[in-house]
């Protein structure tokens, strides 16, 4: 009995630590996702402008760009896979993970050959373990994204994309992330970014009502070249953003339900070891009267 007192004990002692650690990390994350849902509704304004702007140019200019045509044939697509650095995140990497493998099998089910582009060591660690090798990645700042990193991922893209399929391009590229809807709703979502897809076009005018005229200058081909790589900037910090944001709110949420996964296992060994204590003292009374009524019959 009193070894098994021990192992109770034992037991009771690691889950008040680990609940200690767990409840460090929910207040951690708690205190992390305002900030990173700030971030989120600042960058909301300024990727509507430029999104209206590259909409109003691709829509009211008669060009044909690399970036807003569809090719002939689709040889090469690749799929920029948004994770997180560190885990203790519950599902949040497997969604996304799942998610961009459904897309694979989709696009190669069409013909195409499938590369990938990795953001954050839980995917690097995810394509590694399965001898995948990546076209490039990214690691490091997945909690507080930086625009740098956005615009280095996006001048890779856009330099691929440029670049012809028979040469090692791509003719389409998908990003797949962790979008926030609140503090216990993160939905994995996944955006063809190029060739690009305005989110946001100018609305079709009324009957009886004329275009609006705009000026372009220096042309309209300039003002895309100038627009588009801003755009898929914006697009890709905002994913960032978005990511980063939702890895916060699934990271408080795994660490609230761990925290109270130990509560009930200090209460249930708790009752174990009460239950134990108790075995153990009335064995030792049975004892002690069984030793003095040995002790009397002897007189």
């Amino acid at each position: 009995m009193g070894a098994q007192l021990r192992v109770y004990r034992q037991k009771i002692k690691s889950a008040q630590t680990t609940k200690k650690i767990t409840r460090a990390m929910e207040l951690i994350s708690a205190s992390r996702i305002q900030k990173a849902q700030q971030r989120v509704a600042a960058s909301g304004p300024y990727s509507r402008a430029i999104t209206r702007a590259v909409s109003a140019v691709a829509t009211f200019s008669n060009i044909d760009h690399i970036l807003t045509t569809e090719p002939e044939k689709i040889e090469r697509a690749a799929i920029v896979i948004f994770s997180s650095d560190r885990g203790l995140a519950g599902a949040f990497n497997s969604n996304v993970l799942r998610e961009a493998g459904e897309l694979e099998a989709r696009l190669k089910a069409q013909g195409k050959t499938v590369v990938h582009y990795l953001v954050g060591r839980k995917s690097v660690g995810y394509f590694a373990f399965r001898k995948r090798t990546p076209e490039q990645s990214w690691t490091g700042g997945t909690d507080a994204p930086e625009f740098e990193t956005a615009k280095e991922i996006g001048d890779a893209l856009v330099a691929k994309f440029i670049q012809p399929a028979s040469e090692g391009g791509v003719d389409e590229i998908h990003i797949v992330f962790n979008r926030f809807v609140s503090m216990l709703v993160q939905v994995p979502e996944v955006i063809r970014l190029l060739p690009l897809e305005v989110v946001e076009g100018v609305e079709a005018p009324e009957d009886n009502t004329a275009l609006p005229a705009y000026e372009f200058e220096p042309d309209p081909i300039n003002v895309l070249n100038a627009l588009l790589p801003v755009y898929i900037e914006s697009r890709i910090f905002n994913a960032m953003l978005q990511s980063a944001a939702a890895k916060h709110a699934a990271t408080q949420k795994a660490m609230k339900s761990a925290s109270d996964n130990a509560d009930k296992l200090i209460t249930t060994y708790t009752r174990l070891a009460n239950n134990a204590r108790q075995s153990e003292i009335t064995q030792q009374i049975s004892e002690i009267v069984g030793g003095a009524d040995a002790l009397g019959s002897a007189k």
